[in-house]
């Protein structure tokens, strides 16, 4: 079985997330690099095996995380589907089964918020990973006084934390907002899709998703 380890050791795939960074600075975008991939994955692992799901989903979940934004590195514009042909070639090539490449690019294909939707375990996993990484760490821009609405709720996050409850059979995101910097009113203003799109993927998974901010139960 191909790993996690195989596929971060594949000097393709480095070289695909280093070049897909580059070229989100160029277009000021908030961090895309080994940074939020390796949070992704770990998350979409974690959300599988915390709810039971067998080793190799979770592996699985792991690689679809990882790989989930190598196609940045062509255009910000459709960079899910034409990612998911990326990660399935470069799969191809190390030899992973058809039906586990198949299922990664499956989840690749349907992680943004724009064209996707949760279309498996792993795909939901995924969903939940991403869209849950919003910190001031991602904001690559150092000059507040430019910063765009992306910037700027980034910025505002001071602590986020993902919980999985398999007892209570929900998922709770638990965000710290720091008011001075922007209202909570601007999460929503650039994050409903991606919230809806999160309690899409919980349901799949037959969950709740929960929206805690600033110790306030906002979903």
């Amino acid at each position: 079985m191909i790993t996690l380890e195989d596929v971060k050791k594949n000097p393709e795939v480095q070289e695909l997330v280093i070049g897909a960074q580059k070229q989100l600075d160029a277009l000021g975008y908030t961090e895309h690099s080994v940074r939020h991939v390796s949070i992704v994955s770990n998350r979409a692992g974690r959300i599988l095996e915390t709810l039971g799901y067998d080793k190799h989903r979770v592996e699985l979940a792991k690689i679809a995380g990882y790989l989930h934004d190598i196609g940045n590195g062509i255009n910000r514009v459709d960079h899910a589907h034409t990612g998911a042909i990326l990660a399935y070639n470069i799969l191809k090539d190390m030899g992973m089964d058809i039906k586990d490449r198949a299922e990664i690019m499956s989840a690749i294909g349907n992680h943004d918020e724009q064209t996707g939707t949760a279309v498996s375990d792993i795909s939901a996993a995924l969903i939940l990973a991403d869209k849950s990484d919003v910190h001031r760490d991602r904001v690559v821009n150092k000059n507040m006084a430019t910063f765009d609405i992306h910037d700027r709720v980034n910025y505002a996050v001071t602590h986020a934390d993902l919980t999985i409850n398999n007892k209570e059979k929900k998922i709770i995101l638990d965000l710290t907002i720091d008011n001075h910097i922007c209202p909570v009113l601007d999460y929503f203003e650039i994050f409903m899709d991606r919230t809806m799109m999160s309690k899409y993927a919980a349901k799949y998974l037959k969950i709740w998703f929960e929206l805690v901010i600033n110790d306030t139960k906002l979903l």
